[in-house]
């Protein structure tokens, strides 16, 4: 097991070779997680209406 100070120099040294996205790549990227979140949540919303009335009419054809 290496020491705290040498640990932290491996970390270090790994993380500058990360290739970090750039503030426009960050926005971009938040942007169409927003617009995706958007659409799936309209898609449930009528996948879900489209249920509850299909349902509500095959048990009023029940009654």
């Amino acid at each position: 097991m290496a020491n705290p100070f040498q640990f932290l120099q491996q970390v270090r040294s790994e993380a500058s070779k990360v290739t970090w996205p750039t503030r426009r790549e960050t926005l971009i990227t938040t942007g169409l997680v927003i617009v995706m979140v958007f659409i799936a949540s309209l898609f449930f919303l009528v996948v879900d209406w489209t249920i509850k009335e299909a349902l509500g009419l095959l048990l009023n054809l029940v009654k």
